[in-house]
């Protein structure tokens, strides 16, 4: 027998969520709901969509487990209000973790986490409540990260790692091993960590230089490689 399951949100995370929990999990989504101010239709993807405040009323926790889809909006911690009010209500927080993602036996992880596909997660990994690991990352061996973070995607995470709550990993970014990274950290998009950071830290990685077509630089070195 199908799991029966709420969704929170109505965006983007939340289609993503319906479609991999329906497609991946033996879990049936039977509505979305979200905080009763934002509804503006009644409808999503064909499924109901209930106001908050009533949908203990209508999916009782005693029958129906949820999901909180919601991005990283102020640095997680909106993902985070919403995790711990869901909680109040008592439900059971699902958790995604995809089959088409490498991982051992021995992963370990809290509710409402949500891995996507293509990940390599070596033995002894720890995840906490509510993570999020978007597509593509490495995630080394013995690493824990804490609750509410959200990894993007093709990030590097060394072995024996320890990263904090409501921490956010840019695309490309790469820790080395061994590192302790403190809550509330922004590391940007192809940062390279290579020390321990504290709370609060923010790490941004320099851009690249760019050329105009016309510019005599550009054209010397498309002549030296091509």
């Amino acid at each position: 027998m199908n799991k029966e399951l709420i969704i929170f949100g109505s965006e983007e995370i939340a289609d993503l969520a319906h479609f991999y929990f329906s497609n991946d999990t033996t879990y049936k989504v039977k509505a979305f709901t979200i905080d009763d101010e934002y509804i503006k239709e009644d409808f999503k993807n064909k499924l109901p969509i209930i106001p908050f405040s009533e949908v203990t009323k209508k999916y009782p926790p005693s029958d129906f487990d949820m999901h909180i889809a919601l991005s990283y909006k102020k640095l997680n911690k909106l993902r985070e209000e919403k995790f711990n009010t869901a909680k109040e209500k008592n439900y059971f927080l699902a958790s995604y973790i995809s089959s088409k993602s490498v991982y051992w036996k021995d992963l370990t992880h809290g509710e409402n986490c949500f891995v996507l596909e293509n990940q390599t997660i070596q033995p002894n990994v720890q995840l906490e409540d509510n993570v999020m690991l978007w597509s593509g990352n490495h995630i080394g061996h013995g690493t824990k990260i804490q609750s509410h973070t959200y990894v993007s995607s093709h990030v590097v995470i060394s072995g024996h790692c320890n990263i904090g709550k409501r921490c956010f990993l840019g695309v490309n970014s790469t820790l080395k091993d061994f590192l302790t990274i403190g809550d509330d950290c922004f590391i940007g998009m192809s940062s390279n960590i290579t020390k321990d950071l504290s709370n609060g830290c923010v790490t941004l990685s320099k851009c690249s230089e760019i050329f105009e077509a016309d510019d005599r630089k550009a054209r010397a070195l498309k002549r030296s490689y091509f």
